[in-house]
Formats: C-alpha cells, sequence, structure tokens
C-alpha cells in the first residue's frame, strides 16, 4: 500500500503556518495515518541545517544554499517521506521542492536546469500527491511579517526578493494545475479553511 503525499508552500507570510496544524487535525480525524514534517528539517541532520540556513547575518552562496536544501531533502526523503510512504501513510510536509525552485531558483536566481538536475538525482521517483499554495498579496504578507515573531534570514529579504519567490511559485502551478490548489490566503482564516476542505472533496481525500 503506498501512502499519500500532500506537500503546502508559499511565500513567508502568505498564511501557511496558521492552517498546516489545521490540515493535520483535519486528516487525522478523517482517519489518515499521518505523518507531519517540515522542509528543511524533519531528520536531526536537517534540523541541524535548518539552524545553519534561517541563521539571520548567516552569508551563504546561493548555489550552496541550494545543495544544503537539497542534501536535507536526500536525508528527509530516506529517512522520512519514502519509509512513511511505502508503510501507507500520509505524509503532510511544509515545503519541500517547489519551495527550492521558487526561494532558490527565483529567489536568487540559481539556473532553474541546475535545480532539474537536483531534482531528477534526488528524488525522480516521489512527487507529492497534491500541493497547497497559499498565495497572498505582497503587502499582506509582509504586514504579518512585521507583526509576528523574530524575523530568520529568509524573511529579512527584501521586496524584490519576495515578488521573485512568488511568481515562481506561480509559475510553478501554472505548469503543474492537476497537482496544484492555489488557494487564496487573504481571506478570513474560516474562508480559506473551508475552501481547503472543497479541495480535499474534490480530490477525494476525505
Amino acid at each position: 500500500m503506498v501512502g499519500m503525499f500532500i506537500t503546502v508552500e508559499g511565500i513567508d507570510g502568505a498564511g501557511k503556518s496558521t492552517h498546516v496544524p489545521w490540515l493535520a487535525e483535519l486528516l487525522a480525524s478523517a482517519g489518515r495515518t499521518l505523518r507531519v514534517t517540515r522542509e528543511p528539517g524533519g531528520t536531526p541532520l536537517g534540523e541541524r541545517l535548518r539552524e545553519l540556513l534561517l541563521q539571520p547575518g548567516q552569508q551563504v552562496d546561493p548555489l550552496a544554499e541550494t545543495l544544503l536544501m537539497f542534501a536535507a531533502r536526500q536525508e528527509h526523503l530516506a529517512r522520512v517521506i519514502r519509509p512513511a510512504l511505502a508503510a501507507g501513510e500520509w505524509v503532510l510536509c511544509d515545503r519541500f521542492t517547489d519551495a527550492t525552485f521558487a526561494y532558490q531558483g527565483w529567489g536568487r536566481e540559481v539556473d532553474l536546469r541546475k535545480l532539474e538536475t537536483l531534482e531528477q538525482l534526488v528524488h525522480a521517483d516521489v512527487q507529492p500527491d497534491l500541493t497547497v499554495l497559499f498565495d497572498t498579496p505582497l503587502d499582506v504578507a509582509m504586514e504579518r511579517l512585521a507583526q509576528g515573531k523574530a524575523l530568520d534570514r529568509f524573511e529579512r529579504e527584501q521586496r524584490a526578493f519576495f515578488e521573485r519567490v512568488r511568481a515562481g511559485y506561480l509559475a510553478r502551478a501554472d505548469r503543474d494545475p492537476d497537482r496544484f490548489a492555489v488557494v487564496d490566503g487573504n481571506r478570513p482564516i474560516d474562508s480559506v479553511r473551508e475552501t481547503l476542505v472543497s479541495v480535499l472533496r474534490e480530490r477525494g481525500l476525505l
């Protein structure tokens, strides 16, 4: 039996973190055996790399940053994602390779062909069954960040960076509309959650 792989994406401040725990509870209440995880992270090595990558003031070459993201992902797939799916579990992951294309490819302007090569090397056999992309106007997302916790290295990026990241996400969604569900993150929480329920029902996941 093979499980279901669901990823959640969006620029910082899009509302993703608000809805992931609720989405996990919804799926668990529907009787799914669920593994909730995140990227970068999800394993001891991945969490150590996450600390380094998100640390404010850390200077990292864009390609080196990309390679570290895929190193953490390789470990994550080997230790968590592939075993869970093979056991018939559902995996709900906060960010995956779409984030690397958006942040490192579009945001940092790393050659997308290099990312495609790394994607094929690391997980040609594993792709999300569903990717929920929270899309929120940049002004709203940045206002949310300004009101929240201390900002990490990515959250401190300039507006132009996030404009490129958002464009990258939407380009990915346009390329693969069957996998992506784009959700307007600039609505009341209850309205967003109604949409999430509709998306899951339409795809036979609830």
